[in-house]
């Protein structure tokens, strides 16, 4: 109970991370400031792919990074691991 806010928090501030971690992941890629949209008429599916499984693949590490830390220093904190 005492975790639930904390990990709101820390899932607000990974994603955060995540996003600019993907900007600076597609800028390396592409040389490109902006993702394409799926959208976007003018781009081909297997670019509109390549960034949705970048994206996908840094979001889900830094979540899991995100979330294992905050558990650590919870048990650290309270000496209980958080459920």
């Amino acid at each position: 109970m005492v975790y639930k806010p904390i990990g709101m928090a820390l899932g607000l501030g990974g994603g955060l991370l995540a996003s600019a971690a993907f900007k600076r992941a597609w800028k390396a890629i592409a040389d490109e400031d902006d993702a394409p949209d799926p959208k976007d008429e003018g781009r081909d599916w297997t670019e509109i792919l390549l960034a949705a499984a970048v994206q996908g693949a840094i979001f889900a590490v830094v979540r899991a990074a995100v979330d294992r830390s905050g558990a650590i220093a919870t048990r650290r904190l309270t000496g209980t691991w958080p459920a």
